[in-house]
């Protein structure tokens, strides 16, 4: 009880308004479409969303050493609720569960309800005279749901930690014995569209898994939402790092229910943004080329020289810009071929050609791999000295040794290539081969570190001192924490094809609500040469439909005539490249065997857009589905196919010819 006084004279201190529960048997808290329901005696919390059990029976779980412990295993010995604006001046009402046990830790489980919201959330610390430390914290453990029980096609969603290796999102049916996505996941009916989002919100210490069992093709049996995921989809080869101190806390962890499983999905993203503010940019999309496409290591700098100036000459005058009427030309892996006067040389034909010129690094790797080289931009060490270990071992990703972010070699690298970088003039660059610096590792240099996200967090904050003037795009990396760039490649690398389109929009389909965390997703270079006309038209909307527009032919003098061609014919349709605002396309549908074919998204005026693509080898006719995609048929003034400008009406019946698209707009 001593505890619970301490606590409610600290809340008063602040000003807080206190209401100390009669918590004999259990209490149960309101606040608009929530309620709380606190089982005092089996330790558990029951949470209703208006009439709607969504979680029964809820605990919170934690390890120590490999024991495994809960709020089973305490008395629960105080609750307040308190009432205060966060910082974004909304009125957050606050339940503090104490659990307190002899041999244990005390925990202090926490609840955060704003009545106007579809979610809430929940966290926990453990707290003790004596240093904890702990490598896994589930503020979420909880047995059969059955809110989504009834007839219809429930789902699970399976999202990735990163981009590397071609990985797949997955729409899964509860046919699994077994599931883990990875900081967030939506349980949903694809019929009605209702779902639960769970995930978490902050990003500073853990990374978080979800790992679900299904019961059966309607129930998901038990669901566990906590920190300390570390396996081969995060990359990692050893366990999680271990949080220390004589407090620690769990991360902070949102459960919602909402009558759209994609709107909820959208939520998530904004109160991670909320939490973690998108970094800044005030400018257009940005519209370009990258020459890790079809040029790779052919890179030279006369070719990049006339790359430039086919931009200028052949596209900037034929539609193909941003809202600011400009072209950034970037340079990928390769420049290193060039010299400092030719990097410079470059930088002017672009400033010349009204265009931005764009540069790449990997900043946590080692290519070499060769141990005892010394750092060239920090002479006092070798590479020995940098390497992230896992159990006494180089960590290999990629064909690259991962380095610690946290060691002053690699601040000592990133001053000097931003000095490379900002005297020659560059104004973006692609930073690539990024969850190298997220992996958990046997230890880093700087001690207080002991996460592989503190110390990705730790480089990131230096990669923002350094190159924080600069337009950054994100390749290959974590989709978490998501505030140290404008933007991210949504999926892995995709050129020209029919399944490089497919693989690109199979991340849109469940990833589209990632351009709330970053500025911009990025569909990749979209490459035009060997490939149909249809795959042309099919691969440039992918990335109209993404975010960033960015091509990866050979534009060079010696480049093909094919691509210098298509990209005249493809990259130049005003009506499509007007619909390139940056702003991701929501899937129709989340139930596609790999991808998802049909998306929508409405403009800041109302105007709606449909994408429907054919991945296939056969004609696609379908009927356009106006009410499914949300339009009322009289508020509609015209339907336009962009792509050929053909007028459609509500009945008409449209055909997708193989390995093509069709992208409609509904003016109201």
């Amino acid at each position: 009880m001593n505890r619970l006084k301490s606590l409610t004279a600290y809340f008063l201190s602040l000003g807080i308004i206190i209401f100390l529960s009669s918590f004999s048997g259990g209490s149960t808290f309101n606040s608009g479409n929530w309620k709380l329901k606190v089982d005092t005696e089996k330790r558990t919390v029951n949470i209703f969303k208006n009439k709607l059990v969504v979680f029964e029976n809820m605990t919170a779980a934690y390890k120590i050493g490999d024991k495994n412990f809960s709020t089973k295993d305490y008395t629960i010995s105080g609750i307040t609720k308190t009432e205060q604006k966060d910082k974004f001046q909304q009125n957050i009402e606050t339940i503090s569960i104490v659990y307190k046990s002899d041999k244990l830790p005390t925990l202090v489980q926490k609840f955060y309800i704003s009545a106007t919201k579809d979610y809430i959330l929940t966290d926990f610390t453990l707290e003790s005279a004596e240093v904890i430390k702990s490598n896994y914290m589930a503020p979420v453990v909880v047995g059969m749901t059955k809110t989504l029980s009834g007839t219809g096609d429930v789902r699970a969603l399976f999202i990735p930690f990163d981009n590397d290796k071609w990985i797949r999102y997955q729409s899964h049916p509860l046919n699994f014995s077994k599931l883990t996505s990875y900081e967030a996941t939506a349980i949903f009916n694809n019929n009605t569209r209702n779902g639960l989002v769970i995930g978490s919100v902050e990003h500073d210490n853990w990374k978080t898994g979800i790992e679900m069992s299904a019961g059966d093709n309607n129930t998901v049996k038990s669901i566990i939402c906590y920190g300390g995921a570390a396996d081969e989809l995060t990359r990692d080869s050893k366990q999680h790092g271990a949080l220390v101190g004589k407090i620690i806390k769990s991360p902070k962890i949102l459960i919602g229910y909402f009558n759209d499983w994609r709107k909820g999905l959208e939520e998530f993203a904004e109160a991670n943004a909320k939490i973690a503010p998108p970094r800044s940019w005030g400018k257009a999309v940005p519209f370009g080329w990258n020459s890790w496409g079809v040029l790779q290591f052919k890179l030279t700098y006369e070719k990049a020289m006339q790359v430039s100036d086919f931009f200028k000459n052949n596209l900037q005058n034929n539609h193909f810009v941003n809202a600011d009427n400009t072209v950034y030309i970037g340079l990928d892996s390769g420049w290193s071929s060039f010299t400092e006067e030719q990097l410079k040389a470059f930088v002017q034909k672009c400033k010349e050609n009204g265009q931005s010129a764009g540069i790449y690094w990997t900043p946590f790797t080692d290519w070499g791999k060769n141990k005892d080289r010394q750092i060239k931009d920090s002479p006092a060490y070798q590479y020995k000295d940098v390497y992230l270990y896992a159990n006494g071992k180089p960590q290999d990703l990629d064909g690259a040794y991962a380095i610690d972010p946290t060691h002053p070699a690699i601040e000592d690298q990133m001053k000097k290539t931003s000095e490379l970088f900002h005297r020659c003039g560059f104004e973006y660059v692609k930073m690539d081969f990024m969850t190298h610096g997220a992996l958990e590792a046997d230890q880093w240099y700087h001690p207080e570190i002991t996460t592989g996200i503190q110390a990705y967090n730790y480089g990131m904050k230096l990669l923002d001192k350094y190159f924080g003037d600069m337009y950054i795009n994100l390749s290959i990396s974590p989709v978490f924490p998501a505030n140290y760039a404008q933007s991210r490649r949504i999926a892995c690398d995709a050129w020209n094809k029919i399944k490089d389109t497919e693989y690109t929009l199979n991340a849109v389909s469940y990833g589209w609500w990632i351009d709330r965390v970053y500025q911009f997703n990025d569909a990749d270079h979209v490459v035009l040469q060997e490939a149909t006309e249809g795959e042309n038209r099919a691969r440039v909307t992918s990335a109209v439909i993404t975010g960033l527009m960015i091509n990866g032919d050979d534009f060079s003098a010696t480049g093909s005539e094919e691509g210098k061609l298509k990209a005249k014919k493809f990259l130049t349709n005003a009506n499509v490249n007007a619909v390139a605002q940056g702003e991701s396309f929501r899937p129709m549908e989340g139930n596609g065997e790999k991808s998802e074919n049909q998306f929508v998204h409405t403009d800041k005026i109302g105007n709606v857009y449909y994408a429907v693509f054919n991945y296939s080898d056969k004609p696609l006719t379908i009927e356009l589905p106006v009410s499914r995609i949300g339009i009322k048929a009289h508020e509609i003034k015209s339907i336009r196919e962009l792509w050929s400008g053909e007028l459609l009406n509500t009945k008409s019946a449209i055909t997708i010819e193989p390995k093509d698209v069709k992208l409609i707009k509904f003016e109201k």
